[in-house]
């Protein structure tokens, strides 16, 4: 296991990122807080939103709404779902 980070979503002690996913303020704020599990889980769940909402990345509300939804998860708050879609058991 690499570097470890208290991430946020899970509230526990979790493998980290290996490199910042964004440049800037907000990579960073990933890197220090959100485990690798989680970020993984978000990257999923932001495909089928995106694919499931038909959501155009060019458009800023778009990529806006992507942005809460992500704070959202990763925070471990209330966020959209995909209707209909049932998580698989792991």
């Amino acid at each position: 296991m690499g570097r470890t980070v208290l991430c946020k979503k899970y509230r526990q002690q979790l493998e980290g990122l290996e490199r910042q996913p964004y440049p800037g303020a907000k990579g960073k704020e990933i890197f220090d807080s959100v485990s690798k599990q989680a970020w993984q889980e978000w990257m999923e769940h932001q495909t089928r939103l995106i694919n499931e909402k038909h959501l155009n990345m060019m458009d800023t509300e778009a990529r806006s709404y992507l942005a809460e939804q992500m704070d959202k998860f990763l925070s471990g708050d209330q966020f959209d779902q995909v209707e209909g879609y049932v998580p698989t058991k792991k």
